[in-house]
């Protein structure tokens, strides 16, 4: 077996949150050598103290890659929150702007075409682009509930209607998820992210059973480079906003500290449940029909 401290560094591109954070740890436990290129207004220096490092603006990807090339990496992690900026703001280096020459609109494009677009410029570079679930298999979760708290009819029609809505949000490459009440769409995810998703259907919930947030992984999307991620402040969140419970994509999703998310779960009576999409597919209409 090869001794993974003999190995070339996985390279962390870190973006902002934990998780860039949690795919370092689980590189220490392993004892494979890593070095971080941390994204700035995004990543911390602070956070990755003793880590081999480079910090760089969004447009200066070009610098980054030379670093790596230096640094020996052979592997790609890209993970973390970043907002894309704009193509006015972007700035690119040389290097950069040699790959936007070609990539064109595709940076400026849904997320899945710029992530692809990325991965084949990590390619042509002589990367491996991987995801975090190499490093996070234990973040995710097989089909099936986590917490003491589960579904009743209303919120399970709530999921199917969500499952719809996310899967033709997905297909148009918008957003990972949605709010559904009581079969109304309180709100769609798109740019602004989960969290002010939440922040806002919490002041357009519906007396009665609250609602359910649905988060999928959109149809083509590449599962191992780019999946949802929730953790345990978007747990709080959906408490906040007054919701019934969490459906996610079973083997699709993120789970950044699952033990301490089912507890605040179940210390608030929410549910959290890992769903195969297909066994809600059609169910949303049959319940309107009903």
């Amino acid at each position: 077996m090869t001794d993974p401290r003999n190995e070339a560094p996985v390279a962390i591109v870190a973006g902002g949150g934990a998780m860039p954070l949690r795919v370092a740890s689980a590189c220490r436990a392993t004892g494979r050598p890593f070095v971080a290129v941390l994204l700035e207004g995004f990543a911390r220096p602070a956070d990755w103290a003793g880590v081999p490092q480079i910090s760089i603006r969004l447009g200066a990807a070009g610098a980054g890659i030379e670093w790596l090339k230096r640094q020996g990496a052979r592997q790609v992690v890209l993970v973390g929150d970043i907002r894309r900026p704009s193509i006015l703001s972007l700035r690119p280096d040389a290097g950069a702007a040699k790959h936007l020459a070609r990539i064109g609109m595709k940076a400026f494009s849904g997320d899945d075409t710029l992530l692809s677009a990325v991965r084949e410029v990590l390619r042509e570079e002589g990367f491996e682009p991987v995801g975090p679930t190499r490093f996070l298999s234990e973040a995710q979760a097989p089909s099936g509930l986590l917490t003491r708290a589960g579904p009743n009819a209303m919120a399970m029609a709530d999921i199917a209607r969500g499952v719809a809505v996310v899967r033709a949000l997905g297909a148009v490459d918008v957003g990972q998820g949605a709010v559904v009440q009581q079969g109304l769409v309180l709100g769609v995810e798109a740019i602004e992210g989960t969290d002010a998703l939440l922040a806002r259907v919490g002041g357009l919930r519906r007396d009665g059973p609250g609602g359910v947030l649905v988060k999928l992984v959109k149809p083509g999307q590449d599962r191992e480079v780019d999946m949802p991620a929730l953790g345990p402040r978007t747990v709080e969140n959906a408490v906040a906003a007054g919701l019934a419970g969490i459906a996610f994509e079973a083997e699709g999703a993120l789970l950044l500290d699952r033990a301490q998310m089912v507890e605040r779960a179940d210390s608030a009576g929410l549910f959290l449940l890992a769903i195969d999409p297909r066994d809600h597919v059609g169910a949303a209409t049959a319940g309107a029909t009903a």
